[in-house]
């Protein structure tokens, strides 16, 4: 039984409003910004649930990526209440969902049949459209369940949603271009990545592998899920330089002499040569990977010969994770090195090669990490 409430005074409306337009205001993640909308909205029209759909137009789709009481959803453009009201562009007002005739197919196949899956009741329902500031649709704001004594949406209710949404408008348009912008770096990045990779007769796979460990290693070492991701990103750029060496070195099956060695170990200053002058954060944290992922806690790496914590941390921590997969795999010059042997040559170098807390985290995570290398393992060589 839903404890019920009372719509807000004038002068709660206007706290909440307060509250939530400077959180918007300096929010540009998108996920985050768009709990705070449906938070906002379900606070403003006193509502069990609320969810913000965006559009899709080049797909022809509404997502929504946070929502209370349900998982992230896409579905076909035209689908739904939520699509009907995009279509049109006019608010939808159901008073109770299992006795409404209008909709009575859509409510069946959606909220009816999720009910009997949840146990959950939907009566009414409100759906609007928001638009940006050129006055095109941009989404749906889908309120469930009112919660005063009346159980039903009103035009105030709609009223205050449109309001809720205008405050939001601008900072949601920043923050899908800032999150496409985002998406296209990751799809450059990877791309990019698995080109340095393919030169060296590594596999795309090998990238997806180092990008995953790096993440695991992260948060393992207490990092945020936020700067974790940026380094699951990064770090498919570790060896980007290798573009610039030449085949003869870089595809040589035999040992290396020392001259063709010194030109392998440019890679690292030539991948940070190309990186460094982004202002992006995505950017910026490729270029310390590919600048220091040769490092060694004991000050004999390359290039610079930094020590301890004179190496980034993302470095210290691509390090391992670039290590533990080359080793683990096989490839056409030489066969996979067993687990145990790794391992002890990573209890060996611990505090010499790798930083120590990375390899503690690195033995913590292990069954993990090994998951992450049976998902993406390469095909058998021939």
């Amino acid at each position: 039984m839903r404890k019920l409430k009372k719509d807000l005074q004038p002068q709660e409306m206007l706290r909440i409003i307060f509250e939530y337009a400077a959180k918007i205001a300096n929010e540009r993640r998108l996920d985050h910004l768009l709990m705070l909308m449906a938070d906002m909205g379900r606070e403003m029209i006193v509502s069990d649930r609320c969810t913000v759909w965006l559009l899709d137009k080049q797909k022809n789709e509404v997502y929504s990526t946070v929502a209370h009481g349900v998982p992230p959803l896409r579905m076909p453009g035209s689908a739904g209440l939520v699509g009907h009201s995009i279509a049109t562009g006019k608010p939808i007002f159901i008073d109770d969902a299992y006795q409404n005739i209008e909709f009575k197919d859509v409510l069946e196949s959606g909220a009816i049949a999720m009910d009997k899956k949840t146990g959950y009741r939907t009566k009414s329902l409100m759906v609007i459209p928001f638009r940006n500031n050129e006055g095109e649709i941009m989404g749906a704001y889908q309120a469930v369940n009112k919660l005063t004594e009346q159980e039903q949406f009103s035009v105030k209710d709609l009223e205050h949603l449109s309001l809720a949404a205008s405050y939001a408008g601008k900072s949601l348009e920043s923050a899908l271009l800032s999150h496409e912008i985002e998406e296209t770096q990751k799809e450059i990045i990877f791309t990019m990545g698995e080109i340095g990779e393919s030169r060296s007769k590594e596999t795309g796979n090998h990238v997806k592998r180092v990008a995953e460990y790096s993440y695991l290693l992260a948060l393992g070492l207490g990092m945020s899920e936020e700067e974790a991701e940026l380094l699951k990103i990064a770090s498919p750029m570790h060896d980007i330089g290798k573009v610039a060496i030449p085949d003869a070195v870089l595809k040589k099956p035999g040992k290396l002499t020392d001259e063709e060695f010194d030109i392998m170990k440019s890679h690292t200053e030539i991948g940070y040569g190309l990186l460094k002058n982004s202002k992006r954060r995505i950017l910026t944290t490729a270029a310390i990977v590919a600048h220091q992922h040769h490092e060694k806690w004991n000050g004999r790496g390359y290039p610079q010969g930094l020590k301890g914590e004179e190496i980034h941390i993302y470095g210290r921590i691509t390090a391992i994770a670039d290590v533990f997969d080359a080793l683990g795999s096989a490839r056409v010059y030489k066969a996979a090195w067993e687990l145990d042997r790794i391992l002890n040559l990573f209890k060996e170098e611990r505090g010499e090669h790798f930083d120590p807390q990375v390899v503690d985290a690195f033995i913590e995570q292990l069954p993990k990490i090994l998951e992450i290398r049976e998902q993406y393992s390469d095909i058998a060589l021939g």
